[in-house]
């Protein structure tokens, strides 16, 4: 009777992986966002879709599956001359630039996508992007492998907010916040009634979006700048956030904060809510009320909201850090722009040329 081989002579195959590059935005961007790290799943179908109708492009979608299931999906546009090849993720700045992988991809993910991306493309723009993203660092250890060339530029620091931590050394916000904080609303109010609210999911329209326009339009934003920042404005981004709150999920995430002074908007703070962690995108105030801290006023009671709601972290973004080291935030993750480009005559090239990708960005801060 013959013997039955011991398992550990037999070898074991890698899981069989495959590429497929449709036209259009595919529907794998749902279900791969969905088993994403948590604070990577607003990068749905209904985000890019945003993107392509706020900012415009014809969108491609690389989707690779491992045993019949999509791992990663990655949406491209065509940027520049059709000659030079170039292509870049679509999406908004705010938080970021970048694209959906399942959190139990590997390195062979990595190195399926960009194997593919290189029939679509001789260069791949990915960010603005958070050190430590997932999607850039599966590309990155890819790309090292394979002799693509890596070229970033320094965009930013981050902060962070590590509410959990500060509630565990006492309470927080302090009492004394608290105090002065009243003691402001107090003077507020000689304005007018105080309203203090809170939009988020079905509760997005066009008045809710208006309410936001008309604060930005009052603020220094368009006082001091073309406006062409302003998140919510029409000359601004309010196109994208519109469009973006159309997927019912991301429109769940979007969360506004809103002050009205005798039923005019007069301060908000808007965040995307992902999991315990809140991205704070933009917040503003009318300058009429400037002297008792609108906008202050309303954030903290939007941090006690999240605390109530299960928020541990908030993520601030770049610039200001200022008011943000205030409240407790410490430097997180820098932001940088990447050059992914294609091994060979590009790849050599890109490297000669680097220095000018790199003043575009800014100098690292100390």
């Amino acid at each position: 009777m013959t013997k039955p081989m011991p398992l550990d002579s037999f070898t074991r195959l890698p899981p069989a992986v495959a590429v497929d590059c449709v036209d259009g935005l595919a529907a794998s961007l749902d279900s791969v966002a969905a088993r994403a790290a948590p604070s990577h799943r607003f990068l749905r179908y209904g985000w890019y879709e945003a993107a392509l109708k706020a900012y415009g492009g014809a969108a491609r979608t690389l989707t690779v599956a491992r045993e019949g299931e999509a791992m990663a999906a990655m949406p491209i546009v065509a940027v520049g001359p059709a000659r030079l090849g170039l292509a870049a993720v679509p999406g908004s700045y705010w938080p970021f630039r970048s694209f959906p992988v399942r959190s139990d991809a590997g390195l062979e993910v990595g190195e399926a996508l960009l194997a593919r991306l290189g029939r679509e493309a001789r260069v791949l723009r990915l960010g603005p992007v958070y050190d430590g993203d997932p999607g850039l660092e599966l590309l990155k250890a890819a790309a090292k492998a394979k002799g693509w060339a890596l070229i970033d530029r320094y965009m930013a620091e981050s902060y962070l907010l590590d509410i959990d931590a500060l509630r565990a050394e006492g309470g927080w916000p302090r009492n004394s916040t608290l105090r002065k904080n009243r003691f402001h609303e107090k003077h507020l109010a000689s304005h007018g009634a105080l309203d203090w609210g809170f939009v988020s999911g079905a509760a997005w329209n066009a008045e809710s979006f208006d309410a936001l326009a008309a604060i930005e339009e009052k603020s220094w934003i368009a006082a001091k700048t073309d406006g062409s920042d302003a998140k919510f404005t029409r000359t601004g981004h309010g196109a994208f956030w519109r469009a973006a709150a159309a997927d019912p999920v991301v429109a769940e995430m979007m969360w506004a904060a809103l002050l009205r002074v005798d039923g005019e908007p007069a301060a908000f703070s808007f965040d995307l809510n992902a999991g315990a962690l809140k991205y704070a995108v933009a917040n503003s105030y009318d300058p009429a009320f400037a002297k008792h801290s609108p906008g202050k006023l309303l954030y903290y009671r939007n941090l006690v909201r999240g605390i109530e709601d299960g928020i541990a972290s908030v993520d601030w973004g770049a610039g200001d850090s200022g008011y943000k080291s205030v409240i407790g935030a410490t430097r997180g993750p820098a932001i940088r722009d990447w050059l992914f480009v294609r091994p060979g005559v590009s790849a050599i090239a890109a490297k000669a040329l680097g220095g000018l990708w790199r003043r575009g960005g800014r100098a690292p801060t100390e």
